[in-house]
């Protein structure tokens, strides 16, 4: 047997290639849509791909299986279950529980394993020319290391009232499976630490039955009103962009043919793109973001949280273009299409040459945590924390109104206009997000707090070491 585990650190997203040696078969679990990756491992493994699959109708990128099968005729089999509200509307062979399928010697066993989503499988690996027994569980969103999936998101996301509760409490019936599963058995889960599709994802790749069974908090429950209600609480917000992939996964992705090449835009171009106010994204670093920019430019900056942020910010029906370097169009093009967002105008790659033509670069201000004290002190400020929920309850500055940046669209009207507005998150990094937006949308009197939370924190422990010495 061979075996690949492919892993995106944008999205914490984990595929795998799984192929039978002896007869040059294989499977590719969880695709993501720039499907170069698997076409390069089976190549150099000599392999060929027979099958595509995936363990659930996916809310945090988009899945490749239509564009893996478009290149290599592989087969795609997806879920069946769940009910008629959860089926795949693309041609694939359909799976339902206890199924058993075959890639070569290897045998896959179909699991319906419900509650992070109605229509969630997995699958349980034998490699028959080995063991007569299984090795392996590919888990999706079902158990991950140390969490199981989040059943909020149907709720939260896409807006299907009352699937919450329901799918907490299917999940503690899958849970029942897992457990009786032997403890040898691997874990493979479909995401990692950072993921927004669990609340508590361990940072390992990959785990055991049995070593779940010891430490991951979800199974050491055997009351089903506890576990619901501890599975429920403390769940991060939800990308807004997670409701789209939904129903683009479940529609069937369009198929590229490849990776797209944005054009590198001229300075009439660009130029022209400005006039027509074409949402631009700045991805460089927040600080020389703050120092320069377009005015009504978001910057979203170039770095693992990337492909989360332009999600949850851009609006899927509008052209949008980046402001980034010629080195880094690639990589951003794919985070890019990994959640769908193909709208891409072009890129122009430096601001120097439109500042050097006599163009105008707005800033955003900083204000260190002294100065923010001395204002609020004065009681003229208002401080908004830009955080989520969870990390606003364990501490939070004197005062601060909690917004968390992804829903600052819905929430503009608490903001006010005649004093200043300081904003903050844990270190900087979504508070720039926050404050493009906010300056975008006719906020001039924004501030960004340097070097957030975390800042504030130190500086408050600094003052009571000095008071108790």
């Amino acid at each position: 047997m061979y075996f690949e585990h492919i892993y995106e650190k944008g999205l914490a997203q984990a595929s795998y290639l799984i192929g039978c040696q002896a007869t040059g078969d294989a499977i590719v679990i969880d695709p993501r849509r720039d499907v170069d990756i698997y076409l390069e491992i089976a190549d150099r493994e000599n392999l060929r791909i027979t099958h595509v699959t995936e363990t659930h109708i996916h809310a945090d990128f988009l899945s490749g299986s239509r564009e893996l099968a478009a290149r290599t005729g592989a087969e795609i089999l997806l879920s069946d279950e769940g009910g008629n509200d959860w089926q795949y509307q693309f041609d694939h062979t359909p799976l339902k529980d206890g199924n058993k399928f075959k890639v070569g010697n290897l045998i896959f066993e179909v699991l319906h394993t419900p509650g992070h989503t109605p229509e969630h499988i997995s699958f349980l690996l034998t490699d028959s020319a080995a063991s007569k027994e299984p090795v392996m569980i590919f888990t999706g969103d079902f158990v991950f290391v140390g969490d199981v999936g989040r059943p909020d998101l149907l709720e939260k996301a896409a807006g299907i009232k009352g699937t919450q509760k329901v799918g907490a409490e299917q999940m503690f019936e899958s849970l029942k499976k897992f457990k009786l599963l032997k403890d040898h058995v691997q874990v493979w889960p479909g995401h990692g630490a950072g993921s927004a599709c669990g609340k508590a994802l361990g940072a390992v790749p990959s785990s055991t039955v049995g070593y779940e069974k010891f430490v991951n908090w979800a199974l050491q429950f055997d009351e089903k009103n506890s576990f619901v209600e501890a599975l429920l609480e403390g769940q991060p917000e939800p990308p807004k962009y997670f409701a789209m992939m939904k129903k683009l996964n479940k529609t069937g992705p369009a198929i590229l043919g490849g990776i797209p090449h944005p054009a590198r835009l001229t300075l009439t171009q660009f130029k022209d793109a400005v006039e027509e106010n074409i949402t631009i994204v700045d991805t460089r670093d927040k600080f020389a973001f703050a120092g320069g920019h377009i005015g009504g430019s978001l910057n979203i900056q170039d770095n693992s949280t990337f492909t989360t942020w332009i999600g949850w910010m851009l609006d899927y029906n509008e052209k949008f273009l980046l402001i980034a370097p010629e080195h880094r169009i690639e990589e951003l093009t794919k985070s890019l299409i990994r959640i769908g967002l193909d709208n891409i105008y072009g890129y122009f790659p430096n601001l120097e040459s439109w500042a050097n033509v006599g163009h105008e670069l707005d800033v955003i201000n900083q204000i260190t945590c002294t100065n923010l004290r001395k204002k609020i002190d004065s009681e003229k400020v208002q401080v908004i924390d830009v955080r989520g929920t969870s990390e606003y309850k364990t501490g939070a500055v004197d005062n601060a109104l909690n917004i968390h940046v992804g829903s600052l669209p819905e929430n503009l009207d608490k903001i006010r206009k005649d004093i200043d507005v300081v904003v903050h998150c844990a270190t900087g990094d979504r508070s720039s997000i926050a404050c493009s937006y906010l300056k975008k949308k006719g906020f001039d009197n924004v501030i960004n707090l340097t070097g957030g939370y975390q800042h504030w924190l130190q500086e408050c422990a600094l003052e009571k070491e000095l008071v108790e010495t």
